[in-house]
């Protein structure tokens, strides 16, 4: 594994995408605890792309453009859901001082679907993964594999991160309403907009 491949995917993962969102939303409203199952949920939604790149199914996402229309609109349709979800009032990302726990298996499995309905995750690691493979390497899919387990934990790495950074100003924001309401406004809005930029994706 190359130095390299350890900088580009860092580069990668600190982008702030949907999965980063969601993991600073979760962590505002709920917690560190919940923003970890926020970070657990977006890894694990890794894997589908991962599997589909390494046996050469995102290729048919490449080819078919049925098939990529199809995943690309439940990933749309998904996004403004989630706008929706933020921005309403009792919504699960309200933050709240007392609030019941929302089950941290739902935060993960949402977290998860961020990414399994993103088709552009598995194209982008059809073409971000085979760069790096050695080319005195025995077995391609093997590499392949240790990539993309590599990229997982880096993902999850840099989203607790993300989570302990949001979960820290949660106090901060719950005494300030005006500063909240802008907040949802901004995550909504941004969910929004990557839901439309997906949408416009070819």
């Amino acid at each position: 594994m190359s130095l390299e491949f350890i900088l580009t995917s860092l580069v990668v993962v600190l982008l702030p995408g949907t999965g980063v969102l969601y993991t600073l939303a979760v962590g505002l409203s709920r917690g560190f605890k919940a923003s970890i199952a926020a970070a657990v949920g977006c890894t694990f939604g890794i894997i589908p792309a991962a599997v589909a790149s390494i046996i050469g199914l995102a290729a048919v996402l490449h080819t078919s453009a049925l098939a990529f229309q199809i995943l690309k609109y439940a990933g749309v349709a998904y996004l403004f859901f989630m706008a929706w979800n933020i921005v309403k009032d009792g919504g699960p990302m309200d933050i709240e001082e007392e609030k019941s726990p929302r089950s941290l298996v739902k935060i993960a499995v949402t977290g998860a679907l961020i990414n399994v309905l993103n088709p552009k995750l598995s194209l982008f690691f059809l073409a971000f993964l085979p760069q790096f493979i050695s080319p005195a390497s025995a077995s391609s899919t093997h590499e392949l594999v240790q990539l993309a387990l590599a990229f997982m934990v880096m993902t999850f790495i840099v989203f607790v991160g993300y989570g302990a950074f949001s979960a820290s100003a949660r106090t901060y924001i719950i005494s300030r309403p005006s500063v909240l309401r802008w907040i949802k406004r901004g995550f909504a809005g941004t969910f929004g907009f990557l839901g439309l930029k997906l949408a416009t994706s070819d």
